[in-house]
């Protein structure tokens, strides 16, 4: 579809925020959802400002009530849901699994896979009954890999790629593509919060090929990518992004 109608979650920063220009780019309606209502009007205004259509709906993944309303209100706006990327997301609090708690559990699982399964559950709604769509979530490298001091995060990412090839072969005979992409560590403020410091993310560009972080603007080329009728044949694909470093 040359002018599709993308809703992106957590659209305010990062990852998310890049893909959203991205989009604009090429021409795309754009529905961006997130917490902050004076971010995302500023951010609605640099959409329209770059000429694309856009809108904020500010929505907290966590709450059915607020995503079943924000997909409502994407439908109400533009008629249609052609490309939903669910990139809300929080790395919660890293450390050692015997410092984490119940507590600090639920604020990661309630985001990262409870946001997913509810923002899939109402984009699916739309999606069935146009009899098309193509859903991008966002995992990451240690979705499949793990990492020291991020059991929890790590854990929430693996729930996110599970779903993800679930429900793409649920829905996969409806017209409806299902992937996420895993990016490595990239310049964002998540990383920033979880790293800590320059020295961290220094050794962390060590571990890939190319010996760099990534950039949020190259996730977003590849959620253009997978989420695009270039991708027609792609569905319950994880599509790892990370310099290399899974190739080592």
């Amino acid at each position: 579809m040359n002018t599709p109608v993308v809703l992106i979650t957590g659209a305010l920063t990062g990852i998310a925020r890049a893909t959203a220009f991205a989009f604009a780019q090429k021409g795309a309606k754009i529905v961006a959802s997130g917490r902050h209502d004076a971010a995302g009007a500023a951010l609605v205004a640099e959409l329209r400002a770059a000429g694309t259509e856009a809108e904020f709906v500010r929505a907290d993944v966590r709450h059915g009530d607020d995503v079943r309303a924000l997909v409502d209100a994407t439908i109400k706006r533009f008629g249609r849901l052609d490309i939903a990327v669910n990139a809300a997301g929080t790395e919660g609090q890293p450390g050692p699994t015997v410092e984490q708690t119940a507590e600090t559990y639920a604020a990661t699982f309630d985001t990262n896979v409870l946001g997913t399964i509810l923002s899939m559950k109402h984009e699916l709604r739309v999606m069935q009954a146009q009899g098309r769509g193509s859903i991008v979530n966002i995992s990451s490298t240690f979705g499949h890999e793990g990492g020291a001091g991020a059991s929890i995060y790590s854990a929430s990412k693996h729930a996110v790629e599970g779903l993800t090839k679930s429900v793409a072969l649920e829905v996969g005979s409806l017209g409806i593509r299902v992937n996420a992409v895993a990016p490595g560590p990239i310049q964002t403020g998540m990383l920033d919060r979880f790293t800590g410091g320059e020295e961290v993310k220094a050794y962390l560009a060590t571990l890939n090929a190319q010996k760099r972080i990534g950039q949020p603007d190259e996730i977003a080329r590849a959620i253009l990518y997978v989420s695009s009728d270039d991708a027609s044949f792609v569905t319950g694909h994880i599509l790892t992004v990370d310099g290399g470093k899974s190739a080592g």
